[in-house]
């Protein structure tokens, strides 16, 4: 069989465009995987950002098999459509009757980072009822996806864990020592693009309570800010003690970096489907993870990582939870042990690969 592979090129500064670059090696094990015009099936990555609007407009025409790295793309015709189209997308999706709100969503775009409206419209009817099948990684964007489009082939695959050899342990040792890390501290890792919906702020604040009160702790923020407003915003706090700010890190650099941190806090609010990688990337090397609850982590079994309500507690509860994994190592640590044996047992490459495979046998032409 021959698959046309359509996903961003590695080089892109993306975390769909790693993963796809590995999914890839692991489907050629299996046929003719590439670039092709003409081919018995097409696999197509979608993603919330403008890397994505080549494949978006292939996938329309050609229409194949769709995975959705994020089920919200929102904020993806915010940045694609002119004023008119996205109306008329939105009309598209929710009936006549929406065309003043999608006019007024427009209008006050500029918040669309961390505005609910936005993630409550995903705009995914187009794309699900023109596919052959959508491949999404967890219940929470199926659902999505089914609510646009209940006709629609909807297979939930797990984002994969790729295993890799751990770094020596000096070389942990070093890059914390490079950090300014002190021997015994408790280090946080907050990693990737950040933008409004990873709740930057309330980390800072709740970081900053839990080091008056355990000056033994540190919080490294490695990423790139994506807003203009949220950099101005977190820059103050950003100053505060404890705080190792750095850019996004290179590839060896953050190999380094999840194995360096003690614990992960990576928060979604509002949730745009997805799963994160980097999650499931830090719980495969046994580092206990901050999530934010909803129904993308409902697979996670009870105890393999720490659940925040959001809302008005969202703040004192991300405390109280660092505050614990940080006072209480031993509890940290089998946190860790159950997300990782989770991750082995659940998310590990070859699977995953079979499923997708399965999946586009089941689409051929």
């Amino acid at each position: 069989m021959k698959v046309n592979y359509d996903a961003p090129p590695p080089s892109a500064a993306s975390g769909v465009a790693a993963y796809a670059a590995v999914l890839l090696i692991a489907l050629r094990a299996r046929g003719d995987v590439g670039r092709f015009p003409k081919a018995d099936v097409s696999l197509y990555h979608l993603g919330n950002n403008q890397l994505h609007l080549g494949a978006y407009r292939r996938a329309l025409a050609q229409p194949g098999v769709v995975v959705l790295h994020d089920a919200v793309l929102n904020h993806f015709f915010l940045g694609s459509l002119t004023a008119n189209q996205y109306i008329d997308e939105y009309v598209y999706n929710y009936g006549e009757w929406s065309r003043p709100l999608a006019a007024q969503l427009w209008r006050e775009r500029a918040g669309s980072g961390s505005d609910a409206r936005y993630f409550d419209a995903p705009m995914l009817k187009r794309i699900a009822t023109t596919s052959k099948a959508v491949i999404v990684h967890n219940p929470g964007a199926a659902e999505m996806v089914r609510r646009h489009a209940p006709a629609a082939s909807i297979i939930e695959i797990p984002h994969f864990y790729q295993d890799e050899p751990a770094p020596e342990v000096s070389d942990v040792i070093r890059y914390r020592s490079s950090l300014g890390v002190q021997p015994g501290t408790f280090l946080f890792g907050v990693f990737g693009y950040i933008r409004e919906s990873k709740r930057l702020l309330t980390i800072l604040r709740a970081f900053d309570s839990l080091h008056r009160a355990l000056p033994s702790s540190c919080l490294l923020v490695a990423g790139r800010i994506i807003s203009r407003d949220l950099e101005r915003a977190a820059h103050p706090l950003l100053q505060n003690p404890g705080i190792i700010r750095r850019p996004f890190l290179s590839t060896g650099d953050f190999r380094l970096a999840a194995h360096a941190v003690d614990a992960c806090v990576n928060l979604r609010v509002p949730a745009a489907g997805e799963t994160s990688g980097i999650a499931i990337r830090l719980m495969g090397t046994g580092r206990p993870v901050i999530l934010s609850e909803g129904a993308e982590i409902a697979r996670f079994p009870a105890g393999s990582c720490l659940r925040i309500q959001a809302g008005v507690a969202e703040r004192a509860d991300l405390f109280e939870h660092m505050s614990v994994v940080a006072v209480v190592p031993f509890m940290a640590r089998e946190i860790g042990l159950r997300a990782a044996g989770h991750v082995q047992s659940r998310h590990r490459l070859e699977p995953i690969a079979d499923q997708y495979w399965s999946a586009l046998c089941a689409c051929r032409n």
